[in-house]
């Protein structure tokens, strides 16, 4: 297949390869000039996606992504299909989808899960919205960079599975790390805590599978000084997405909005910046109740 790939950076560039090693031909651009060994290098997004069966897009967000669509959708041939990986805001996911119809294009909002080792693994989860047509053309090159791919209905509807998957993340991450430290100063050995609960009916994904305690349960990013495998300025905007969401629908979310101002608070005003998710551990470990 002759696919564009439009954003090379940190997941961009793994799953550009992904598809190149399965015998794909991918033409790439990036506006920092990023070169990834066997992606075909345009001068432009539109270059780049001129003639390709697929166009694929990993943007850092929303206000970006239609921008770049702009260029690009003019450029796509009639019957293409656009497949936007990008996290962003639903109303954008539904407005470059409306722009993508218009003009004879399929599209698929396709947000994903996973982090850089599963770009890298081709093991990323992907939360898809758009027709069932559209969604049909992009699963084979879906097989190729993960491992799942979820038809969640029609366009935005992944961007909603995705920001609403996140705000359950954050807030569990969130109570992990106050366990832990209540845990400490309670006395209660870390890797006897986490024998009990990774066990009964506290387990959760970031107790089980992304432990913030360095030395407890699988390797993670604690392990390794919370160099980011999840940044939490990423979690921040997936937040912030979440009650941007939630306030254009009216929806109550007191856990999410508490999670976005604590993570902002780790981000802007503290040392979280540059951090996995999982450092709000250290975090708790050094605060009061007060």
């Amino acid at each position: 297949m002759k696919i564009a790939f439009i954003g090379l950076g940190n997941m961009g560039a793994p799953m550009a390869a992904n598809l190149v090693a399965a015998g794909h031909d991918v033409t790439g651009f990036d506006v920092a000039g990023v070169t990834v060994d066997g992606v075909a290098q345009a001068g432009s997004g539109p270059e780049a996606a001129s003639g390709a069966e697929v166009v694929i897009t990993m943007l850092p967000n929303g206000a970006i992504l239609r921008r770049v669509a702009d260029e690009l959708i003019p450029a796509m041939a009639p019957g293409a299909t656009l497949v936007d990986c990008s996290t962003v805001d639903v109303d954008s996911a539904r407005a470059v989808a409306d722009q993508a119809q218009a003009a004879g294009l399929g599209f698929v909002d396709a947000p994903v899960s996973g982090g850089v080792g599963g770009a890298t693994a081709g093991t990323l989860t992907f939360m898809c919205g758009g027709s069932a047509d559209a969604f049909a053309t992009a699963q084979p090159l879906f097989d190729i960079m993960g491992q799942k791919a979820v038809h969640c209905g029609e366009a935005g509807a992944g961007q909603a599975a995705k920001i609403c998957n996140n705000m359950i993340l954050g807030v569990t991450m969130i109570a992990t790390c106050e366990a832990f430290a209540l845990a400490d100063k309670l006395g209660l050995d870390r890797q006897k805590m986490f024998d009990v609960v990774s066990t009964s009916s506290g387990y959760s994904w970031t107790m089980n599978a992304y432990c913030p305690a360095p030395g407890v349960g699988p390797k993670s990013p604690a392990d390794n000084d919370y160099k980011p495998g999840f940044a939490a300025e990423l979690m921040l905007k997936d937040l912030g997405l979440s009650q941007q969401a939630a306030e254009a629908v009216d929806a109550d979310t007191p856990m999410g909005a508490a999670a976005l101002a604590l993570y902002r608070r780790f981000v802007e005003d503290e040392d979280g910046k540059g951090r996995d998710f999982s450092a709000m551990l250290p975090r708790f470990e050094t605060r009061s109740r007060g």
